[in-house]
């Protein structure tokens, strides 16, 4: 039989794991990254220094390499140029189109707009807009509002504002993570049920056939919209749940999904309505598809690589017992690494440490998934202890720098 050829998207540290579950099952590995450090050209067979987002330079190496499938794991800016190739090139994708429409948030507030999902006021505008034409475009907004771009994930770039003050700035910060260079502005969504909810979902043959929802940990200092792990059980009842389900399956049904895993960010208003923020077209980032194969014990690493190629994975899903959850490991000031400390009392509970840094690593202030240190995976027993955790992370976890 003929050796499989993936060409893959992205190698940071938290895309090695499909580059390894790649070579795992024997394929042959190309990798496409412009990042002169990345680590997943020390991994793959082959390596060509070039941006995942040119479309027509990872189009002439998927053509020239003959390679039977695209996947751009956990890569937000790298799905589309994916699903493009693999359309032109006739190898297994969802439509480019509605790849698109996941992909930039005022396409997404588009659609879901004219397909009657629950939308928050919005209104697209360019970097170089006078406060005073912004304050016009949203004289009939209710505060507190979001300024953000269209085009990044993680929420990087986003300020929540509770008035005009401060927008100078909120424009500024969205324009440096922005690639297209239209930003949007939307209502903040009051939450009812407390946390947002994020996670992936696993979808085959146009069906969703894995939920994988769970309840979000943020940070708590600064804008407290960053991401810090996510926790399952969601806490979400069985009415919540149900909702949940149901406009995650007919967003779907409606976008001509045919498989892969897909990215969530979710809000329950205090009425329970579901409020899609994202939607993205690839799985999660940090590491959200190893945390959900441990709950359901499968792969799914692997499941997103067959799939890439037109291989049948095995979703064959047995939910496991207790509570799981990872939490991101970060720092709020630059400086040089040291160490990471973890209290007696929560290492039984750690089940996996992926650490990014060695001693005498420089590291950034941590306003994204890009900045941080690595990811710890917990087991617990109970709610009661997941949420002990939550409330005492700081304390029970220790970053060292000098």
């Amino acid at each position: 039989m003929d050796q499989k050829k993936i060409l893959l998207l992205g190698g940071s540290a938290q895309q090695l794991v499909a580059i390894r579950s790649a070579k795992g099952m024997g394929m042959y590995t190309i990798l496409c990254d412009y990042l002169p450090d990345n680590p997943g050209q020390y991994e793959v067979d082959k390596y060509y220094n070039v941006s995942t987002t040119d479309v027509e330079a990872v189009y002439e190496i998927a053509k020239k390499e003959q390679v039977d499938g695209v996947l751009a794991y956990a890569s937000d800016p790298a799905a589309l140029p994916a699903a493009i190739v693999a359309e032109r090139l006739n190898l297994p994708t969802n439509p480019s189109k509605s790849v698109a429409i996941l992909s930039i948030k005022h396409f997404f507030r588009d659609f879901l707009q004219r397909n009657d999902f629950a939308c928050p006021k919005y209104c697209t505008f360019l970097p170089n807009i006078e406060a005073e034409e912004l304050k016009v475009k949203i004289r009939n907004f209710i505060f507190p509002i979001i300024i953000k771009p269209t085009d990044s994930s993680g929420s990087k770039g986003v300020t929540k504002l509770t008035s005009m003050e401060g927008v100078e700035e909120a424009i500024i910060h969205a324009n440096n993570y922005s690639h297209n260079k239209i930003l949007i502005v939307e209502e903040f969504i009051e939450r009812g049920f407390p946390d947002i909810i994020g996670g992936d979902v696993f979808v085959w043959n146009g069906k969703i056939v894995l939920y994988g929802e769970m309840s979000c940990l943020r940070d708590n200092s600064g804008c407290g919209l960053i991401p810090l792990g996510e926790k399952r059980p969601s806490g979400l009842n069985q009415l919540q749940t149900r909702r949940v389900h149901d406009e995650l399956q007919r967003i779907v049904t409606l976008l001509g999904i045919h498989f892969g895993e897909m990215n969530i960010e979710i809000i329950l208003d205090r009425y329970d309505n579901v409020h899609l923020l994202e939607f993205g077209p690839r799985a999660g980032g940090n590491m959200i598809p190893l945390q959900l194969s441990d709950v359901y014990g499968v792969d799914l690493v692997k499941a997103n690589v067959m799939a890439a190629i037109g291989m049948v994975p095995d979703l064959t899903l047995k939910e496991q017992p207790g509570c799981y959850m990872h939490y991101v490991l970060h720092y709020h000031e630059n400086g040089v690494f040291e160490s990471i400390e973890f209290a007696p009392e929560i290492e039984r509970f750690i089940y996996r440490k992926v650490i990014y840094k060695k001693r005498g690593d420089h590291i950034e202030a941590f306003d994204g998934a890009g900045k941080a240190l690595g990811i710890v995976f917990l087991h617990f027993d109970t709610m009661e202890q997941m949420d002990n955790f939550c409330q005492k992370k700081d304390e029970l976890v220790k970053i060292m720098i000098r």
